[in-house]
């Protein structure tokens, strides 16, 4: 059933592969504790999220009940069901939420935090330089190109939300991390590899997961206490522009 769930969510939803992932665990969790879904009842449902709700944020509790509405919805469409048990649930009430910021202090602390003696922190500098300098998603980072790096021209080229193209200035400082990672890369684990910039020390691109580990870390090396990750320095960089002048809109 989920494999049909699974399809039905990439092919006919075009949803992304992290969204389809993050569906899938959410109607997992429920399947393991009602797995007969074609009877489940709205009660069940309430009483599931009562269960849960004190291990949860009330935003991890909207996304999964989101996650469960599509998938019973999907059952409707297939004929496995007639109605929707999530329809009568409320999805719970979020307050505005303001993600952190960090003083331009605190990220040169996180950037200063970082161990520059052997290879993978001249690469982990280097990420951090091309997060908060170029305000780069945590996907462009994973996915930047060296094709798509222009030292010359200081600037940089990445595919970013709905394969848009989008070309970023990148300062001085971004470009020495850079140029310093590149004299010792790690070689590429096969051709198909060889134009990643960031490679971990198999030779193959970064997962996003090691990047949000790595930012834990060296944030808890600067002794900032804050919950931060790799969308952290992309608002750090908007928020800094815009404290220094820059145009809301261009930002």
């Amino acid at each position: 059933m989920k494999d049909e769930f699974s399809y039905y969510l990439r092919m006919e939803r075009q949803l992304s592969p992290n969204t389809v992932a993050a569906y899938l665990s959410d109607v997992g969790d429920f399947l393991d504790v009602y797995p007969d879904a074609a009877s489940v009842t709205p009660e069940e449902v309430s009483s599931y999220f009562e269960n849960r709700a004190p291990a949860l944020s009330k935003r991890s509790q909207a996304r999964e009940l989101s996650s469960l509405r599509s998938f019973f919805d999907w059952l409707v469409m297939e004929g496995e069901r007639k109605d929707n048990p999530c329809d009568s649930v409320e999805s719970p009430k979020l307050g505005h939420y303001l993600p952190a910021v960090l003083s331009v202090e605190e990220v040169f602390a996180v950037l200063d935090s970082v161990d520059t003696r052997n290879w993978t922190g001249l690469r982990d500098r280097a990420e951090l330089e091309f997060l908060y300098g170029c305000g780069l998603r945590v996907s462009e980072l994973c996915g930047l190109l060296m094709s798509g790096v222009f030292e010359d021209e200081a600037y940089v080229r990445v595919i970013g939300k709905g394969n848009k193209e989008r070309i970023i200035p990148v300062a001085e400082p971004t470009l020495e991390a850079y140029s310093a990672y590149l004299a010792v890369r790690p070689v590429p684990a096969g051709p198909e590899f060889s134009d990643y910039v960031f490679l971990n020390r198999f030779g193959r691109p970064l997962s996003r997961i090691s990047v949000f580990n790595m930012i834990k870390k060296q944030a808890m090396l600067a002794g900032i206490r804050k919950e931060i990750s790799p969308h952290t320095f992309r608002h750090s960089f908007a928020t800094h522009l815009i404290e220094n002048g820059a145009d809301l809109r261009v930002v």
